[in-house]
């Protein structure tokens, strides 16, 4: 319809051309029959011009599409182009390369900009850790139960300021994943010894069953996940509360199984929790709640290959359920 009305004036121009000379021929005396032979003629050289221009046109605009949408970097269209057909195309190009030079600048500013922020955040948290650290020590020296609230709220400190290092460097985790041969039964033991404090404060019975399993992740990383879930397992606590810590096999994988007791997550909101700043009707009554936390758990798994899955009842508590992958041949090995 767009190509109609583009050559709708030249459509015009050559009717009014035809008129003018159908009137002079037969001003001229020629024959009516020879007036209507020549308009036939000029009409239908008109209608296969405008017909193969219409196919013409639309096989390369086609193409261009397709090739568009082959691309990745769509914003490189212009380089990839073929040479312009009219001047009116060459001046559309020039554009376009002026739109994409401009926007490729923007963009590495800020990336520019993004990578100097992370840079400071990472800086800023590991200057951080220091007076942490000193007053770690100085409360465990002078213990009593103002030292034991100090040390809850360090947990709490070191807790939020890991959650901001790991999301400074969500993009990019797999720079500082070292991926090893791994006890769960270890790495579960030191996710508690990092919290002990903020469960002990909140009287929080621990349970961890046996588990001989071995998998091969990156601990620091999944320490980090256990930390998260014990969070807000102690976040969304009822009276009595109550944590478990287990593993299963299944057919090709290991899982390890965290357990609470808590206010359990309502059906409408499951299959949003690990979107990003999503809280939840849960949120909406804890207040501290930033909906970062499985988020960011649910980055890390997808990086290191973890199936991540939560099933809750509201009122009966949450299982996250980590599933790790077994490799054959090197299992093969061990034994």
């Amino acid at each position: 319809m767009i190509y109609w009305k583009d050559h709708l004036p030249a459509v015009l121009l050559n009717l009014l051309g035809l008129t003018a000379l159908a009137l002079f021929l037969l001003a001229g005396g020629s024959s009516p029959g020879t007036v209507l032979l020549i308009a036939a003629v000029w009409l239908g050289v008109l209608a296969a011009w405008l017909a193969v221009g219409c196919l013409l046109e639309r096989r390369r605009l086609s193409a261009l599409l397709t090739q568009a949408q082959q691309l990745e970097e769509r914003y490189l269209l212009p380089e990839v182009l073929p040479p312009p057909a009219t001047a009116e195309e060459a001046v559309y190009r020039r554009l376009m390369q002026m739109a994409e030079k401009s926007m490729l600048e923007e963009i590495a500013a800020a990336r520019r900009e993004h990578k100097a922020y992370q840079e400071y955040i990472e800086q800023w948290i590991h200057e951080i850790k220091t007076p942490i650290t000193a007053a770690k020590l100085f409360c465990e020296n002078h213990p009593g139960a103002p030292s034991r609230e100090i040390l809850a709220q360090l947990e709490r400190i070191t807790h939020y300021t890991q959650q901001a290092l790991y999301y400074a460097r969500s993009e990019h985790t797999e720079k500082d994943s070292l991926i090893r041969e791994t006890h769960l039964v270890q790495v579960v033991h030191q996710a508690i010894a990092e919290n002990k404090y903020l469960l002990r404060q909140n009287q929080v019975e621990v349970l961890v069953e046996q588990m001989p399993s071995v998998v091969y992740t990156d601990d620091k990383s999944l320490c980090f996940i256990l930390s998260q879930l014990i969070g807000n397992a102690v976040k969304y606590r009822t009276a009595a509360p109550r944590l478990r810590f287990a593993a299963e096999s299944g057919p090709g994988q290991i899982c390890l199984l965290v357990e609470d007791n808590g206010l359990g997550i309502p059906a409408a909101d499951l299959p949003r929790v690990f979107e990003k700043g999503f809280t939840g009707q849960n949120g909406r009554t804890v207040h501290s709640s930033t909906g970062i936390g499985l988020y960011l758990c649910k980055r890390l798994c997808d990086k290191l290959d973890i199936g991540l899955e939560i099933t809750s009842r509201e009122g009966a508590g949450t299982t996250v359920r980590l599933a790790f992958t077994v490799n054959d041949a090197i299992a093969s090995v061990r034994r």
